[in-house]
């Protein structure tokens, strides 16, 4: 029978070299365990909330000018309203803009100044416009769509009936004894109540 002791003594040594290098080794793995950084699949997932955000804006690209309503030719005003349908009259202006109720009115009293005013009608042989007519040249050109304008048609109404106005705003504007100043006034209140309803 094998004693123990007679199992120890057949059991092979480990040479002393050995185990100092396993333990030096052991070390190391230790050491360089405690030192090493947390990786991640992505090196901005290491940085602050704030350095995130300070880098996105630094890196974010410059908003895209909204286009403007350039100020029109007498020719582009004497075309017919339907010839400002056509996709190259549109690029140069609206193009399919969303525009705000506000935005609407705004670029409404810009045409009625720049294509000039009528009463009457949509508009004049030489392509002056009233409200609808130039309401009708913004959507054309793809400012906005039917139901901004109808909005701003609402919102027209609702500062005529605060005088006490109850014609249409078409039919208001028309009147023989309507002035420029006036139609001015009412487009441009109109688009201040929508701006300020919008903001609350």
């Amino acid at each position: 029978m094998t004693t123990p002791a007679a199992l120890a003594a057949t059991r092979p040594q480990a040479a002393p070299d050995v185990e100092q290098d396993a333990s030096v080794l052991v070390s190391e793995i230790e050491r360089y365990l405690a030192a090493r950084t947390r990786t991640t699949a992505h090196p901005l997932v290491t940085k602050t909330t704030d350095q995130l955000i300070a880098e996105a804006l630094a890196t974010a690209p410059a908003p895209t000018p909204a286009p403007a309503l350039t100020g029109p030719s007498r020719t582009m005003r004497i075309l017919p309203d339907w010839a400002l349908s056509f996709p190259l009259v549109r690029t140069l202006h609206g193009a399919g803009r969303r525009i705000s109720v506000s935005e609407h009115l705004e670029l409404t009293a810009l045409v009625v100044e720049r294509y000039g005013w009528h009463r009457g009608a949509l508009r004049s042989t030489s392509g002056r416009r009233c409200i609808l007519g130039a309401q009708a040249v913004l959507y054309r050109l793809g400012y906005g769509d039917e139901d901004t304008a109808r909005a701003a048609g609402a919102r027209l109404q609702d500062v005529l009936a605060a005088r006490g106005v109850t014609q249409p705003f078409h039919s208001w504007n028309d009147s023989s004894h309507r002035t420029l100043g006036e139609v001015l006034l009412l487009v441009r209140t109109a688009a201040h109540n929508a701006r300020q309803e919008a903001q609350r």
